[in-house]
C-alpha cells in the first residue's frame, strides 16, 4: 500500500467508523456467534501473494463483525464502562502514525514529557495530593509521579513489586540474615472483593495472599485488616502490602481507606489504592470526600479508559516516592544509555512498568482533556450517576425490588425481593433473579450482569457508555420490568 492509496484507504476507514457510531442504536450489544464461529470461515494459512485490500474490508464486515460485541453501545451496560471518544480514537490514530517505543527520553523526549505532564494535569484534576504529582505546586521535582500503565492489572504488578522492595530493604538496613530470600514469607492483603487483578499480580510476583472478610457493606475495614496483620506476624510471616479498593466491582464499594492507611502506616505496609473503575468521579469535587485516606497511599490507579473517554489501555498510576520502584525494575544494559543529567522530564519510564517498550498513549489523554476539558468530563460523570440514581429511585418505586447498595456513582445493583415471590425463600429470590437476568440477555437488546454476593444472586447493570443517552437507560428499565413480570408470573405457577 503507497501513500496515495492509504490516504484514500484512511478517508474511508474514518467514514466507517463514524459510520459504525452513528448505528450503534441499531445493534444489539452481543453477538449469537458459537464459539469456533471464525475458525470455520478463514483460512488455515496466511496468503501466499497479496490480497485486495477490498476483501480484506469485506471480510471485516461479514465475518469479523458477527462477533463482535458492542461495548460502545448505549445498551451495554455489563461490566463497567470502557469508554471511546472520536478524540480518543484521533490521538490514537496519531500515536500510530508515530510508533515510538517510549522506553526512555532519548527514544522519544516527546512521549516521556507529555506523559509527564499529562499525568500532572490529571492528577491535579482528580484532587490527588501533591505527593503524587512530578513537579509540585512550587515548580520543584518531586520524588513521586505517574506513569500510564496497559491496565489496572499491570499496576497491581508494579505496586506490589515496588512494596516488595521496600520491605527487603528494610530487612537489609535492620541486618537480617539472607533478607533476599524471605519473599516467601511475605504476605500481601486483598479484601474478599478485591478486583482479580490484586490476587494475580500476586501470584506473578511470588507472595503470599491474603483475602480478608469485607465488612455487610462489602468493605475492608481496619478492624479486620489489622487483625489479619497481627495474626500473621505472630506465625512468623512478614505482612508487606495492602490493597484498599475505591469502587469495587461487585458493588462499587468503598474500603475503609483512612482506616487501612492507619494499619498500613503502622505496620509499615505499601498502601495501594485501587480506583479502577471510581476513580474517574474524583474529578468531581463531590465525590473527594468519599476517598479520605487516598492522600497517604503509597500508589494510586484509575483506569481513564473505564469513564473518562480515553480508549483503551490508558491505565493512570502514581506513585508517592518512585524509589522502590525504580529500584525493582531497572536494569542496566550498555545499548539502554540514560539520559545525562536526568531530571523529571527525562524519566526513563521502562524504569515503571514491567515490559520494556512502551506507546504513545499520553498522546491520547492530551487530545482528551483539552478537547473535553475539566468541565466536560465532570457533566460525562454526572450524568450518568444522575441516570443510575434515577434507575434506582424507578425500581424501588415499583416495590418488587431492593437495592443490595445504594447508588453511589453509576452501578445499581438490586435484585428481586424474596417478599415479591409467591415461595419468599432466598432460594426463590436467587432462581428468581438468576433466570431474570438470563432472559434479559436473552433477549439482547440490552445486556448487564448477573454475579453472586454472599450467596445471594443480584443484577448489576452499570451505566456509563458515552455514546449512550438516558432513553437507553429507559430502555434497560423497561426490559427488566417486562421480564421481572413474566419470572413473578412463572413462580406463581410453578414453572
Amino acid at each position: 500500500m503507497d501513500v496515495s492509496e492509504f490516504r484514500r484507504r484512511g478517508k474511508e476507514a474514518v467514514d466507517a467508523i463514524a459510520d459504525y457510531y452513528e448505528s450503534m442504536a441499531d445493534a444489539a450489544p452481543l453477538p449469537t456467534v458459537e464459539p469456533g464461529y471464525l475458525y470455520k470461515l478463514v483460512p488455515r494459512e496466511a496468503p501466499e501473494e497479496p490480497e485486495p485490500f477490498d476483501d480484506i474490508i469485506k471480510d471485516m464486515e461479514t465475518k469479523i463483525m458477527p462477533g463482535v460485541t458492542h461495548w460502545q453501545s448505549g445498551n451495554f451496560f455489563g461490566w463497567y464502562p470502557c469508554n471511546s471518544s472520536f478524540p480518543g480514537i484521533l490521538g490514537e490514530m496519531y500515536s500510530a502514525m508515530f510508533n515510538v517505543v517510549g522506553f526512555s527520553w532519548l527514544s522519544c523526549p516527546a512521549a516521556t514529557e507529555l506523559e509527564t505532564v499529562v499525568m500532572d494535569w490529571l492528577g491535579r484534576l482528580l484532587g490527588l495530593d501533591s505527593r503524587f504529582l512530578s513537579i509540585k505546586e512550587d515548580g520543584t521535582e518531586g520524588r513521586g509521579g505517574g506513569v500510564i500503565q496497559g491496565s489496572a492489572s499491570e499496576a497491581h504488578v508494579v505496586a506490589i513489586i515496588a512494596a516488595r522492595e521496600m520491605a527487603l530493604a528494610r530487612l537489609r538496613a535492620q541486618g537480617v540474615r539472607d533478607a533476599d530470600q524471605m519473599g516467601a514469607k511475605m504476605v500481601a492483603y486483598f479484601s474478599d472483593q478485591t478486583h482479580s487483578s490484586g490476587e494475580k499480580a500476586a501470584a506473578i510476583v511470588g507472595c503470599k495472599t491474603r483475602a480478608v472478610a469485607s465488612d455487610s457493606a462489602f468493605r475492608l475495614t481496619k478492624e479486620a485488616l489489622a487483625a489479619a496483620v497481627e495474626e500473621d506476624r505472630r506465625a512468623g510471616l512478614i505482612p508487606f502490602f495492602v490493597c484498599g479498593t475505591f469502587g469495587t466491582t461487585n458493588t462499587a464499594a468503598i474500603d475503609d481507606l483512612p482506616g487501612i492507611a492507619d494499619v498500613a502506616g503502622a505496620e509499615q505496609l505499601w498502601f495501594h489504592v485501587d480506583a479502577a473503575y471510581a476513580g474517574a468521579a474524583l474529578a468531581c469535587p463531590e465525590f473527594r470526600p468519599l476517598a479520605r485516606g487516598v492522600e497517604r497511599a503509597d500508589s494510586f490507579n484509575f483506569n481513564a479508559h473505564k469513564w473518562m473517554l480515553t480508549n483503551f489501555d490508558c491505565s493512570a498510576m502514581w506513585v508517592a516516592d518512585s524509589t522502590h520502584m525504580v529500584n525493582a525494575l531497572s536494569i542496566h544494559r550498555e545499548y539502554l544509555p540514560r539520559t545525562k543529567g536526568s531530571t523529571t522530564f527525562t524519566k526513563d519510564y521502562r524504569d515503571w512498568q514491567v515490559p520494556l517498550g512502551r506507546r504513545f498513549r499520553a498522546l491520547k489523554l492530551w487530545f482528551v482533556l483539552r478537547t473535553y476539558g475539566a468541565a466536560g468530563i465532570r457533566a460525562h460523570i454526572r450524568r450518568h450517576v444522575e441516570w443510575a440514581k434515577w434507575l434506582e429511585a424507578q425500581l424501588l418505586a415499583d416495590g418488587r425490588f431492593e437495592m443490595v447498595t445504594p447508588v453511589v456513582f453509576g452501578l445499581a445493583v438490586f435484585r428481586i425481593r424474596p417478599a415479591a415471590l409467591p415461595a419468599p425463600t432466598e432460594d426463590a429470590a436467587n432462581r428468581a433473579n438468576a433466570e431474570l437476568a438470563r432472559r434479559i440477555n436473552a433477549d439482547r437488546r440490552v445486556f448487564l450482569l448477573g454475579t453472586k454476593l454472599r450467596g445471594m444472586d443480584v443484577l448489576r447493570p452499570a451505566i456509563g457508555s458515552s455514546h449512550g443517552t438516558k432513553a437507553n437507560v429507559e430502555l434497560l428499565l423497561a426490559v427488566i420490568l417486562e421480564f421481572a413480570s413474566a419470572v413473578v408470573a412463572d413462580c406463581a405457577r410453578g414453572e
